[in-house]
């Protein structure tokens, strides 16, 4: 505005002087006060501190402590062609990173969020090689040196009974049967069964030291405290599965479970996988156990339809629920709901892309 009073601004390098009287009065002496201002530029990374973090950013750091843990991303262009899929992220330049938030688990879909999700259901999944560990506690495959639990008779264990199930009795006799230790167990609930160092496990709960990923395992079944099954451990607790134990029943079911209902078996053989019997899931833990800590993981959204094998037919499904490696589906032709892992065999996508994965190493063999 033109009436508005104008204000002269000294430069910066321009010196102000203010004339000083003593407390006698005098105008004799005075002294000359310079100020003087100088601009540095901060570097970027002190310009970066000082800024706050934005959510994103925050669990991303979060997420990932190093540039070794970034996912390595593989995306079908279309669905309907297999030429379109690559395990390679040189084909990805123009895809952007995603990191997938695991720490926490998403509220189910409401009404309002279902309606949105309506034009993603046909979206193929990107599939991702996940690191999933933090630390080399987590990351460990082997099993820890350390001296193993004594089995003697009178001693509680849970023992075989059948294929998935397995129960709580106790020791009555130790034997020698073809060159072999074998266990008598009395059980609890009726029966005696002879059965190998293999197919017991300990009635106490382990410590964390004896548990590392591939460990053979049983454990107490939620809805049934007498009951439980065996299973090979498939994750240690880390932030991205919120602390947890993530194990794979010999049935291809996974659950997360806390050490409370873990019980290690008390002679495991060498190579735990000849434990299962030959089957997909058989095929599917040693490929797991192989890409570990970088399994190949869906990346899935509540509201996405896709297809998954039931009963051995591929059958249409919905997601529920996201929580960590795992996601909660329900059928649509019976409403049968089901906790399945994001690398599951059963899973459309990945099913393929590991039928195409297996081609490519074999190719790789004969060059």
């Amino acid at each position: 505005m033109s009436d508005s009073p104008c204000v002269s601004i000294p430069s910066i390098n321009e010196t102000c002087s203010k004339r000083t009287q003593l407390e006698n009065g005098s105008d004799s002496l005075s002294l000359i006060k310079k100020a003087v201002v100088v601009l540095t530029r901060l570097p970027e990374y002190k310009i970066s501190a000082l800024r706050p973090p934005t959510p994103q950013q925050f669990y991303s750091e979060d997420e990932s402590l190093s540039s070794s843990d970034s996912d390595m991303q593989w995306e079908p262009g279309d669905d309907s062609s297999d030429s379109d899929f690559s395990v390679s992220t040189n084909k990805q330049k123009n895809a952007k990173p995603t990191k997938i938030d695991t720490t926490r688990t998403p509220a189910p879909p409401t009404s309002s969020n279902s309606n949105n999700n309506n034009n993603v259901t046909d979206i193929s999944p990107i599939i991702i090689s996940s690191a999933f560990a933090h630390s080399s506690y987590e990351t460990t495959k082997v099993r820890p040196n350390l001296p193993e639990g004594e089995v003697k008779v009178d001693m509680m264990v849970l023992a075989r009974k059948g294929p998935m199930r397995w129960q709580r009795g106790k020791i009555v006799e130790i034997v020698t049967k073809d060159g072999r230790l074998k266990y008598k167990v009395s059980f609890e609930e009726k029966g005696k069964s002879l059965v190998s160092g293999h197919h017991i496990a300990f009635d106490t709960t382990p410590k964390l030291e004896q548990l590392y990923v591939g460990a053979r395992v049983a454990v107490q079944c939620q809805d049934n405290k007498f009951r439980f099954q065996p299973g090979i451990l498939a994750e240690l607790p880390s932030r991205k599965n919120r602390l947890r134990f993530l194990v794979f029943m010999d049935d291809h079911t996974p659950v997360y479970v806390g050490l409370p209902l873990l019980h290690l078996v008390c002679r495991p053989l060498e190579d735990v996988l000849e434990d299962i019997p030959d089957s997909p899931h058989k095929g599917f833990m040693k490929q797991y156990l192989k890409d570990w800590p970088y399994p190949h993981l869906t990346q899935y959204r509540v509201g996405q339809s896709f297809n998954v094998e039931l009963n051995g037919d591929q059958q249409k499904c919905e997601v529920q629920v996201v929580d960590c490696s795992l996601i909660q589906v329900v059928f649509q032709d019976n409403q049968h709901k089901e906790w399945i892992h994001r690398g599951s065999i059963r899973l459309e996508h990945m099913a393929r892309f590991l039928e195409l994965k297996a081609g490519e190493e074999r190719n790789d063999d004969f060059d």
